[in-house]
């Protein structure tokens, strides 16, 4: 077996040796297949992890434009020892400046009041009517730009900032992945100077 390649698949997806080897066993040590049966595999791995309590990890600053634009995050892990890694710390900064970039009004999408989500719809619906779209497919229409409604308002949905490609949900899951625990963004606040509340 490769060991350059095994060296490759703990870099790419933060896995152990024994499940790198056991990956490119499982794909007859072709890279891209030992990768992508490390995300499945991670990937419901790091679900399983997702229902853990998580009530250790850091509030995090991050200030953006010469100080024009600040964010206060609090993201947590379940042990202190992955609280002080870099890993995590570095996850933390990433997410506080997406907050300062993309101005996202909730964490996720059963954040969004009810009556929020409703005015959507409604709005969407009538645009569709408005456009002659037929009756029957205006739920349709406005379940799908509800979707793009979410993806900009809510933390989780936004695409990332640092990969376009990813959701910021995707770019938590590998964290969970690589450091074996719970993550969860508790809460942020963000700032702009001089703006009125």
């Amino acid at each position: 077996m490769d060991i350059s390649k095994i060296k490759d698949l703990r870099e790419k997806t933060g896995a152990g040796i024994v499940e790198c080897k056991e990956a490119l066993n499982s794909s007859n040590d072709d890279l891209e297949k030992a990768f992508e049966y490390l995300r499945k595999k991670g990937i419901s791995k790091a679900l399983k992890k997702v229902g853990r309590e998580a009530s250790e990890g850091i509030v995090t600053s991050y200030i953006h434009m010469g100080g024009k634009i600040g964010v206060l995050l609090e993201i947590n892990c379940e042990t202190d020892f992955v609280a002080r890694t870099d890993d995590f710390k570095e996850l933390a900064k990433d997410i506080a400046m997406q907050v300062a970039a993309s101005n996202p009004l909730y964490i996720k999408r059963e954040d969004v009041p009810a009556n929020i989500i409703d005015k959507e719809k409604e709005i969407y619906k009538a645009e569709a009517k408005n456009a002659g779209k037929p009756d029957k497919i205006l739920d349709k229409i406005a379940e799908g730009k509800l979707g793009k409604f979410f993806s900009e308002v809510c933390l989780l949905e936004q695409a990332f900032i640092k990969d376009p490609d990813k959701k910021v949900s995707d770019i938590i899951t590998q964290k969970i992945v690589k450091l074996g625990e719970n993550i969860i963004v508790r809460r942020f606040t963000r700032y702009v100077l001089g703006e009125k509340y």
